[in-house]
């Protein structure tokens, strides 16, 4: 047995101050976003962000966040910090809650304005101020000020940080311990700004910023810390006093985040019967069982569609159907909540059944059809928003390909050409670079259409093909060569890169052949397939694209 000496282990040092602000200089500065989702209505909502005062008001009150002013309109809510002091919530005529707790200059401030049941709620520091007042008002305006008004009045002097604002959801009830982490986009968020040290008008959702006046981004933060779903987290300086007993894993607490993997299956045809199925189910890689309900897809038709992923997002390009239609959306979700996509951003065009490859930083969407069968590789940068960009090309024009990734290098699997030939090319591209594709051999037995795919960091695990086939194989990433056989799987399939992986093992959904049915193996093994559950969704359901938060591009 091995001796683990701790003389000194005083933890990894994780980054700080990871996200950046925005400065107002007190003259006229403002953040302005125009969006129907900014109307509360009379829902519950939530705003909260960090406020670094360079000064207080002396002459006049400046608005710190709210919807736009129009005098004496009730349909509005302002959160300011009056000349005498004191942050207050107007409501249009009049002043409603009030702060007590005291507000210092040259320090980050956490404030966060809630309405819950119709009764709103101003908290400082995680502390709910005393006085709250019953606020039923419909509130109509699309027009959401920060740091000023649009009209350049009433402006702030400091740096305010991630700004977020939630409707439908009142994420505060009572006194609260202050968020450490930098945040992040959650079920009802239609707002999630000033986190960008690059730029002012960055916003995590797909809005649109206007910059007024001198508003512009800053490296200075609160000293947020990015969230960790599992593992330790170590906050300041480590040593290690071994004495050759023991090596440390290396990597940050974020790289190292291999427990609790989850895997998600987007899309699914036909679910409803006209093919407009957009639902995400999820389950965890480690354990057994039905896979739950996650959220869903924007919009119709999101079946067939490239799926990626990072340790916090998983990102989805592309969708068919209903009525044969295709559709160039990019959207994503957080993997460790649950809820609804968010709008990413657009494929280059139209696109369906291209297959996902992806490692912390990119994700890359590689072939499909436009309708027409194509070779084009495509990327987007997965912790950003945008469209995404042109990366290179295949080897041929192909569809319905399987895929896996180290991460270094991502590998597309089978496939069909454009006269609908199966194919059993292996090909590969090193996913930091820009560039065509590289032969990297071929599949063995395996059938070359609609495989799935899915690895950790060393080995690539395929199974199913057209016609369905339980036959599973591997290779050895970063080597070059043809496929070897693993094991069977439970019983003939075939998928459309319908692989959630961890570092141990890989979780797969049978697709067409056999409906709902998920099977697992051990990746460093081989031998056959063992029952994990079922999908939980439509019976009939099928080309759902698989990730997950511990794939092998990301260890």
């Amino acid at each position: 047995m091995g001796i683990l000496r701790v003389d000194k282990l005083s933890g990894l040092e994780t980054p700080t101050a990871v996200t950046g602000s925005v400065v107002f200089d007190g003259t006229g500065d403002a953040l302005t976003i125009t969006s129907n989702d900014i109307t509360m209505n009379n829902a519950d909502y939530t705003a909260e962000g960090w406020f670094y005062y360079n000064a207080l008001p002396s002459s006049s009150a400046y608005r710190l966040l709210g919807t736009v002013n129009v005098a004496g309109d009730t349909t509005e809510w302002q959160l300011i910090h009056a000349t005498n002091g004191t942050l207050t919530l107007w409501n249009g005529s009049a002043y409603t809650s009030t702060g007590t707790s005291p507000i210092l200059i040259n320090n980050w401030t956490h404030l966060a304005v809630v309405r819950s049941s119709n009764v709103q709620t101003l908290y400082v520091n995680g502390k709910a101020q005393p006085t709250t007042v019953a606020y039923s008002a419909n509130l109509t305006h699309n027009v959401f000020d920060i740091g000023g008004r649009t009209d350049g009045a009433e402006s702030f002097n400091g740096y305010i940080s991630n700004v977020r604002l939630l409707k439908g959801t009142a994420l505060y009830t009572s006194d609260f311990t202050v968020p450490t982490h930098e945040l992040e986009v959650i079920g009802d968020t239609v707002l999630l700004c000033c986190n960008n040290p690059d730029s002012a008008g960055a916003e995590a959702t797909g809005k649109t910023i206007s910059i007024v006046g001198n508003a512009a981004a800053s490296t200075f933060s609160p000293g947020l810390t990015r969230d960790f779903t599992g593992g330790t987290e170590f906050n300041s300086v480590t040593t290690f006093d071994t004495q050759g007993y023991f090596v440390p894993p290396s990597g940050t607490t974020e790289q190292r985040n291999l427990c609790g993997t989850r895997g998600l299956f987007g899309g699914s045809n036909p679910t409803p019967a006209d093919g407009s199925g957009n639902a995400i189910e999820f389950i965890t890689v480690s354990t057994t069982g039905n896979s739950q309900d996650f959220g869903d897809r924007i919009g119709k038709g999101r079946r067939q569609i490239a799926a990626m992923a990072d340790r916090t997002r998983g990102v989805f390009g592309g969708s068919y159907g209903p009525s044969s239609t295709m559709g160039d959306t990019i959207d994503f979700v957080t993997i460790a909540s649950t809820g609804n996509a968010v709008d990413f951003g657009d494929c280059l065009n139209d696109l369906t059944e291209a297959t996902g490859i992806s490692n912390n930083t990119r994700g890359i969407m590689a072939g499909g059809r436009t309708p027409t069968v194509h070779d084009v590789m495509q990327y987007v940068t997965i912790k950003s928003l945008g469209n995404a960009i042109d990366f290179g090309n295949l080897l041929v024009a192909k569809r319905n390909c399987g895929s896996f990734q180290s991460p270094t290098r991502g590998v597309v699997v089978g496939g069909r050409n454009s006269g609908g030939t199966s194919l059993k090319v292996i090909e590969y591209v090193e996913i930091s670079t820009l560039g065509n594709s590289v032969d990297f051999g071929d599949l063995s037995t395996a059938g070359g259409e609609v495989n799935m795919g899915g690895s950790n960091s060393v080995r690539g695990i395929i199974g199913g093909g057209n016609p369905s086939t339980n036959a599973i194989e591997y290779v050895t990433i970063s080597t070059t060569g043809n496929s070897q056989d693993f094991g069977d799987n439970t019983a003939a399939a075939r998928g459309l890169n319908t692989m959630a992986t961890s570092p141990t093992r890989a979780c797969m959904y049978g697709a067409v052949a056999p409906a709902r049915d998920l099977s697992y193996v051990e990746i460093a093994t081989t031998g056959d397939a063992q029952d994990f559950g079922n999908l939980s969704i439509d019976p009939t359901s099928n080309y759902h694209a698989g990730t997950s938060n511990g794939h092998g591009g990301l260890s």
